[in-house]
């Protein structure tokens, strides 16, 4: 026929630079074959798909105006459905509503006309019409039967083309290969599921793409499967894709999947669900962000989806999210798992987040520590272990943060300087040695979590952290919390993971009543946490890292110490079994280490000094004696502070005779330093000789006199005798 002789001209040119050209030549394709030679839409339709990407939207519009023409009354029409229907059906997601609207009408008019067609084929379906499925998307009018049925009958035929297109390499492509997706999904409905494996397939490997309108069609394709088949048969595919490689692909198609599906249907599945995500291979897969970010997508899905229904899983779904905060840490996708953490609490109808850890503590432990002999620092179940126990976000934080800059550094250990040691050790604890207003102000970067430590040690509440978030529930769960450090804290265990566990420990003895000791078992476990785990830590061992966890481990004993859950005879029993530890403590490189032990020792005088063992006595002083010439004035100072305690508890004691030769001997140690050059040292130091003036007054007089001639300025000397002439002038 002289019409085939046409398209290949007409051909040459619809590629025109000028779009009225163009607009021309799709028209008198269009003409030519509806009144030649059929059988050239073979030889138009690539050209014609590739108009569908026209930056003109007429020549769209006329490529969609020609084919909904040939879909109505082209001859061989049938033949060419399965060819026809996908370029009609693309204009549908046409940026230009006029496009959408026409393709719409043409559709609607095809559908209808092939209905007429079939009648006799379509009877039953047309007198017993099944109304539509009870949870059919709100925002889609469903078309009509005709139109169902030929997307239903050429899907096979279509559905391998857009498969293949959606993954190609060409951006246009792989972008109107995914929209035209969830259109021939709503079309075929639950036709789709003999189907369903390829397309799943197909939606795993799109939803990687980089382009967001390629996953947000795969996502509406996904939610449109939830929508229509069975979850039985869905869940079963995406969570056996899910179980084999694990990826944030196959988390996004699950999420989507389960958006889709309605509640009461999904209800039976839940827990195979969450159990599924809950799984090791799964929730620890990965750290990277998007997936961490997709699997918490999959647990508000759900929460979203199934509500109160939710409680007969929130163990598992709590699991979950507690890897994706351990994992995220305190980072915008931490926050989010939080609200869903609340979210969850409202739907099992609890007040907070914190009686859902309540009610689940205990099997959640359970389930982490099973294999915390095992643990190092970059274990998951470490991470998990630390989230459950602090639930705290600064604490969680600074543990990363300290066990991150020791990986930097783990392959030259041996060579760190005392200052960085002292700082992974201590980023929790640091703050609170700064007692003097300028040191405050130095370190202001520091000051939401800096705490008293005067009123610490006078059994007073610290100010409370910003966003730290109490965590009684551990206090119900000892029995898992305490063995596991005894055995993480053991001395030939992982260094790094021992200095983020003594960073956990310590944030909970900062808090006891609110943490670890909420309801008053721990006393019950202070043998453990005394002997098992700080004692061992405390034995001096050769390198920075022995010295780091020293540091912490002090850092701890001064927590446990300072708080007010110890009864004096408990503090007595600790201070009996660890005081040579402290003693020996004073004498580490690490100043941080030294202070620390000089405020321990302090407790321990205030608490138990006037019944101390006299030989155990007798030995502290000359150990604080020699912190008085320590290069730093804080150790200094905390060392004369607890000198003073000393000097008291002896006034208590009724055997004080006994200590003449020791208190001769301080005095002459104490009036060197009350000419030192820092007129801090001076104060402090004239305050101690004043209150151990007491004593033995005499003796005090006769030893500043042999040596007032000496000192650079007589002033403190003078002040020093004044107090013991008027003092005596008083009794």
């Amino acid at each position: 026929m002289q019409s085939e002789s046409l398209i290949s001209p007409l051909m040459q040119t619809i590629s025109h630079q000028h779009w009225k050209v163009r607009v021309a030549v799709i028209e008198a394709t269009g003409t030519v074959i509806q009144f030649g030679n059929g059988k050239s839409v073979d030889d138009v339709l690539s050209h014609f798909a590739q108009r569908l990407f026209d930056d003109v939207c007429q020549v769209r519009h006329a490529v969609t105006s020609v084919v909904g023409g040939w879909l109505l009354a082209l001859r061989d029409r049938y033949s060419f459905f399965h060819k026809l229907i996908p370029l009609l059906l693309s204009s549908f997601n046409d940026e230009m509503p006029e496009i959408r609207q026409l393709a719409a009408n043409l559709w609607e008019k095809v559908g209808l006309q092939w209905q007429e067609e079939n009648e006799a084929d379509l009877k039953d379906k047309l007198d017993f019409a099944l109304p539509p499925p009870p949870h059919y998307p709100l925002q889609e009018s469903r078309p009509v039967l005709g139109c169902r049925e030929l997307v239903f009958r050429n899907l096979s035929k279509v559905l391998p083309a857009i498969c293949h297109d959606i993954t190609d390499w060409v951006v246009g492509t792989r972008v109107k290969s995914a929209q035209l997706l969830p259109v021939l999904l709503l079309h075929a409905e639950d036709h789709m599921t003999q189907h369903l494996e390829i397309i799943l397939r197909t939606l795993q490997q799109a939803c990687a793409d980089e382009e967001a309108a390629v996953v947000s069609s795969c996502v509406r394709s996904a939610e449109l499967i939830g929508t229509f088949v069975s979850p039985e048969v869905s869940l079963k595919l995406i969570l056996s894709m899910l179980k084999k490689a694990p990826s944030s692909c196959s988390l996004l198609v699950l999420a989507s999947i389960i958006q889709g599906c309605p509640r009461d249907a999904l209800q039976p599945h839940l827990k195979v669900i969450t159990t599924e995500l809950s799984q090791a291979h799964v929730c620890q897969a990965s750290e990277n962000g998007l997936y961490l970010e997709r699997l918490l997508l999959c647990v508000q899905t759900l929460v979203s989806v199934c509500q109160e229904d939710c409680s007969m899983a929130s163990l598992q779904l709590m699991e979950v999210l507690v890897t994706i905060m351990a994992l995220s840490g305190a980072t915008t996708l931490g926050n989010k798992a939080q609200e869903t953490m609340e979210s969850l609490a409202m739907m099992e109808n609890v007040p907070s987040s914190q009686d859902l850890y309540r009610k689940h503590i205990g099997p959640l432990l359970e389930r982490l520590t099973t294999s915390h002999s095992d643990w190092t620092a970059h274990s998951v179940e470490l991470l998990q272990f630390c989230e459950v126990v602090t639930r705290s976000d600064q604490a969680f934080r600074l543990s990363q943060a300290m066990a991150s800059a020791l990986e930097e550094l783990q392959n030259d250990l041996e060579e760190m300087s005392d200052q960085v040691i002292s700082a992974f050790a201590l980023q929790w604890h640091k703050p609170l040695f700064y007692e003097t207003e300028s040191h405050r102000a130095k370190h202001s970067l520091e000051a939401t979590v800096v705490y008293d430590v005067e009123s610490l040690t006078a059994g007073r509440n610290c100010p409370t952290r910003p966003n730290h978030v109490d965590s009684p529930a551990v206090g119900e769960a000892l029995q898992h919390v305490v063995p596991t450090l005894r055995t993480c804290l053991q001395t030939t265990r992982d260094p790094h993971m021992c200095l983020k566990l003594f960073s956990v420990l310590s944030s909970l003895l900062l808090r006891p009543k609110d943490t670890i000791d909420s309801q008053g078992q721990f006393c019950g476990y202070l043998d453990t946490v005394v002997k098992d785990i700080l004692m061992p830590n405390l034995q001096w061992r050769a390198g920075k890292t022995a010295a780091a966890i020293r540091t912490a481990a002090v850092s701890c004993l001064w927590a446990l110490t300072s708080s007010d859950i110890l009864s004096a005879k408990q503090v007595q029993d600790v201070q009996d079994t660890l005081l040579p530890r402290i003693l020996a403590a004073l004498e580490e490189d690490v100043q941080t280490t030294r202070l620390i032990s000089c405020r321990i020792i302090n407790i321990f005088l205030k608490t138990s000094g006037d019944v101390m063992n006299p030989d155990k006595f007798i030995k502290v002083y000359p150990e604080l004696l020699k912190r008085l010439d320590d290069v730093s004035n804080d150790v200094r100072m905390a060392a004369a502070s607890t000198l003073l305690t000393w000097l008291r508890c002896i006034q208590s004691s009724e055997g004080k005779s006994y200590y003449q030769s020791s208190i001769q001997y301080l005095y002459r140690e104490l009036l060197i330093h009350l000419d030192d050059p820092e007129s801090t040292i001076q104060d402090t130091v004239l305050e101690v000789l004043k209150e151990g003036s007491a004593l033995f007054p005499d003796l005090l007089v006769r030893e500043t006199e042999a040596v007032i001639h000496k000192h650079r300025s007589a002033t403190y000397c003078e002040q020093l005798l004044q107090h013991v002439q008027a003092t005596a002038a008083t009794q």
